[in-house]
């Protein structure tokens, strides 16, 4: 007899597609969900009108994981934006006649946001929006009896329980970017909740995670792109690793603890055993739901579902498709902040696997530049340069571009050296455009187990914590260059970690946290950003917000 687990396989893949298509809750819900939802009219429609057949239950299921690739990936003002534009590897700067956008990329850059900016709103519609599409199924879903349903109570819980879980994701990655906020768990009550202390957050989404992450699946190949046990210890590593920061006390021991349940295989694998990838492009492919060290991503299926990432728009160029052989090109706007290329060695194969730096040439003729379009190059070769300034004014006048200002104002539409990190593919190629984007992989782990190591040690490195990076960044070397490049305990200091989870982890949202963590947000200069104050560290509650409900507190430093 067929067990409930292994209907919920068989069905996993197909309503993922439906839902990516068809989106049967998006109609449901408006961003002022996030703290207002329209209780009798939504639960009078999802109670009596839905929820009557078991598709429909996986249905609502899955619909919080279509709306994560709104605020969790890059492509919208969600948490990755505000976690990387903040921080001291990207920026989205003016390009010539692009990229203004009403300066929201300049004040994420300078850390001159307020209150009012539309990216922060928007960032906390979306995020407490998705925690609502978490909250609603849960209370239907404890609410109906099994019978109506046509589910199991194996797979009401565990639907339950997947679902508790990913909404303490997204209280995870809230608490991270504005620290004090409300903790709900019911759909409009109460009506204008009040704000919780960082500590209390952090202690309900642990609490959550601790009740929840024996009730679920381990990773398989079944849960890809769904929140199973390796997920929920992936999110006590974070949890855990920032603790100090979060909460005053640190649980570096716990970190550590969580870590080893990933590191040892107890939690799942998505493809076999979890282990890390052999090469430094395997997590980042066409096929990457293919890779070993995937823990939660989130899954698309162009090929069969028509679902495709939207990151493009930030991080493609122009006339991008002539540069990757696919059939989508971008806005022109995410660039490496200049420096930033030159802190990879030029042994280090991530620097030309991961970026695109220097001429570009064409997918489908090699020999052929690729040429510049909608901007000051246009019908011109393209130049990705490590330098935001005004070359081409300077060329025309004969004077030298190293004069020349750089700033978020000055650049070109060649500006900066760009991201090449996730390959969507040449059209062709059987998973085009289907590229699922990591929330948490195996390496990250690594080194988190390993600074917890350290940080435990007085902030020396131990024989293990090197052991685990040498382990992620020797895929970065060929044969003979490692020995110069290898990590001991004497060149494995804390300062070099973080800039060594800089050189691993660009582009992947992590570059503001890991930076608050070690002091350095409000400290240090990048380029043409200078030090700001502390109470940056955190974001303004958004002041729209305060105005609909009057029990929100603002985060200190902000009117």
């Amino acid at each position: 007899m067929e067990s409930a687990l292994e209907k919920l396989k068989a069905m996993n893949k197909k309503f993922r597609k439906i839902l990516y298509t068809v989106g049967i809750f998006g109609s449901l819900m408006t961003t002022s969900a996030c703290t207002n939802l329209d209780e009798k009219v939504y639960d009078t429609l999802v109670n009596e009108n839905f929820y009557n057949t078991r598709e429909e239950v996986i249905s609502a299921v899955l619909r919080p994981y279509t709306h994560a690739n709104a605020w969790a990936t890059p492509g919208q003002d969600g948490w990755w934006r505000l976690s990387e534009y903040s921080a001291d590897q990207l920026a989205w700067p003016v390009k010539g006649r692009h990229g203004q956008d009403g300066g929201k990329w300049i004040r994420l850059h300078y850390h001159t946001w307020t209150g009012d900016d539309a990216a922060i709103q928007q960032a906390w519609n979306l995020m407490f929006w998705g925690m609502g599409l978490c909250t609603s199924p849960i209370e239907a879903l404890e609410s109906r009896d099994i019978a109506t349903m046509g589910i199991t109570e194996e797979e009401k819980a565990a639907f339950i329980a997947e679902l508790k879980l990913f909404r303490a994701f997204h209280y995870l990655k809230i608490m991270d970017l504005w620290g004090n906020v409300p903790i709900v768990t019911q759909v409009g009550i109460p009506v204008s909740p009040s704000t919780a202390p960082r500590t209390e957050v952090f202690n309900f989404i642990e609490k959550e995670i601790l009740e929840n992450i024996d009730k679920i699946p381990v990773l398989s190949t079944a849960m890809t792109g769904r929140m199973s046990r390796a997920g929920a210890y992936a999110m006590l590593v974070e949890l855990y690793l920032n603790a100090e920061v979060w909460t005053g006390t640190p649980r570096w021991d716990d970190c550590i603890a969580a870590a080893n349940q990933l590191i040892n295989g107890n939690a799942g694998a998505q493809n076999g055993q979890m282990t890390l990838d052999p090469n430094i492009t395997d997590a980042f492919k066409p096929d990457n739901h293919l890779s070993k060290e995937t823990i939660f991503a989130l899954a698309y299926e162009f090929q069969k579902s028509n679902t495709q990432p939207q990151w493009t728009g930030d991080f493609f160029y122009f006339n991008q498709r002539a540069i990757t052989g696919g059939g989508r090109n971008g806005n022109d706007g995410t660039v490496v902040i200049p420096g930033v290329y030159a802190t990879f060695p030029t042994a280090d194969l991530r620097k030309a696997a991961w970026m695109l730096h220097g001429p570009q040439m064409r997918f489908d003729d090699p020999t052929q530049p690729v040429l510049g379009s909608n901007d000051e190059y246009q019908g011109q070769p393209v130049v990705f340069v490590d330098n935001i300034r005004k070359n081409l004014e300077a060329i025309r006048n004969g004077t030298d571009p190293e004069l020349l200002p750089s700033d978020m104002t000055t650049g070109e539409g060649t500006s900066g050296v760009r991201f090449n990190k996730y390959q969507l593919g040449h059209i062709a190629h059987p998973s085009y455009n289907s590229t699922d984007w990591h929330f948490y992989r195996l390496t990250w782990v690594y080194f988190a187990k390993a600074e917890a190591l350290m940080r435990k040690n007085g902030g020396t490195a131990t024989s293990e914590a090197v052991d685990l990076i040498n382990a992620s960044k020797r895929r970065a070397y060929s044969a003979d260059d490692w020995s110069t490049y290898a990590y001991n305990t004497s060149n494995l200091t804390l300062t070099e970690l973080l800039a060594e989870r800089g050189r691993e982890f660009i582009f992947e949202g992590f570059r503001r946290q890991d930076l608050i963590r070690f002091g350095r947000f409000h400290t240090d200069s990048w380029w043409d950003h200078k030090p700001t104050d502390i109470n940056k560290t955190l974001f303004a509650i958004p002041n729209n917000q305060r105005v609909l409900n009057p029990n929100l507190n603002q985060n200190t430093g902000y009117n």
